[in-house]
């Protein structure tokens, strides 16, 4: 887990890029045990213009402003205990924002910022907030329909790096989170599953929405062809 920042510090990042009219993702990077490590920060906007922060990445000035001219931020998702670093930062910078956290979370991610509430009705119907079954309730996802289909925001169960290399790519595909392929990481088995069979039931759920169009995850590239085979893949591996 990387230490949670008492300040707005900007590390390494790219661009927002829009994935639907009502969804923004920004990748960075950040510095752990085994190498540096994609992170991504998605943000969802509401009917109403307000915004859903999921898994908060500081970046500069010029991406801030463009984010404010997006929506305004008013909830703030943590959405496990490893995915706190920059939660504080954004706190004290939208002090008005909702800090929401997975009841197995709670208490981490406590430690480095308030957390108002263990579950989320943003007041849309198009945004639901799932506490990931099989996960100890320490993971979060997002389910987001929007006319052109439904868009899956997931974090840790499933990563997606593609462009590791050297001696940390070695190290993050023998953890299951860089390969050519989608994985559900050996880390977050052993971390954060405590019932495979009730996690790979959430997969095969969520599989069998006809309109399901991609998955966003935490660390990865966005998981575009064919996201209902994948789910299913994955939920063979944890055996169902």
């Amino acid at each position: 887990m990387s230490a949670a920042l008492n300040e707005w510090k900007v590390l390494p990042h790219g661009p927002l890029v829009n994935v639907a009219d009502n969804i923004i993702t920004a990748e960075g990077e950040v510095h752990m045990p085994v190498g540096n490590i994609h992170r991504r920060m998605t943000i969802v906007r509401l009917r109403d213009g307000r915004l859903v922060v999921w898994s908060a990445v500081s970046l500069g000035e010029d991406e801030m402003r463009s984010i404010e001219r997006f929506g305004r931020p008013a909830f703030l998702i943590v959405p496990n205990p490893y995915h706190r670093m920059d939660a504080k930062a954004w706190k004290d910078r939208y002090p008005g924002m909702r800090v929401i956290a997975p009841e197995g979370a709670r208490e981490k991610v406590a430690a480095a910022v308030p957390v108002d509430a263990s579950n989320a009705t943003f007041g849309d119907p198009d945004v639901n907030f799932i506490t990931v079954p099989g996960t100890r309730e320490q993971e979060a996802a997002l389910e987001i329909i929007n006319p052109n289909g439904v868009t899956l925001v997931l974090n840790d169960i499933i990563a997606n790096i593609r462009d590791a290399h050297g001696f940390s790519g070695w190290m993050l595909k023998l953890m299951g989170f860089a390969g050519d392929e989608p994985h559900v990481p050996i880390t977050i088995r052993m971390m954060l599953i405590e019932n495979k069979k009730a996690l790979a039931a959430q997969l095969l759920r969520w599989a069998g929405i006809p309109t399901l169009r991609r998955i966003i995850v935490s660390h990865g590239e966005i998981i575009g062809d064919d996201p209902r085979g994948v789910l299913r893949e994955l939920a063979v591996q944890l055996g169902i």
